[in-house]
């Protein structure tokens, strides 16, 4: 059993990680106005990369031969799509698809 102090410490290393990786970014580009060029490209395709990243690990071991065949995966990906392309709010969109994914697995795709 995990007693209280050792919460503490836990709650305590990552509070000081996360103020860490929140201030290098400052620490190391100061007060300049003009970000480098290198910057920049990272924000533009990293995030599209890390994505991609994602979806394919989330989905990689969907076996297309056996039980449900990744319907509830394929579904739940799908609602993604459509609902972030019409409405543009990832709460809306990560909320819905994942509460749509657990019904659907826990009820309709049981096995």
């Amino acid at each position: 059993m995990i007693n209280i102090s050792h919460s503490l410490a836990i709650i305590f290393v990552v509070a000081l990680c996360t103020i860490f990786l929140r201030a290098t970014p400052f620490l190391i580009f100061g007060g300049r106005k003009v970000v480098p060029e290198w910057v920049r490209y990272l924000g533009n395709y990293l995030p599209a990369a890390i994505m991609t990243t994602l979806v394919f690990y989330c989905l990689r071991n969907i076996d297309f031969l056996r039980g449900n065949r990744g319907m509830p995966e394929l579904i739940a990906a799908s609602l993604v799509i459509i609902l972030h392309t019409w409405k543009k709010n990832i709460l809306l969109t990560v909320s819905v698809s994942t509460i749509c994914y657990m019904i659907m697995v826990q009820l309709l795709f049981a096995a």
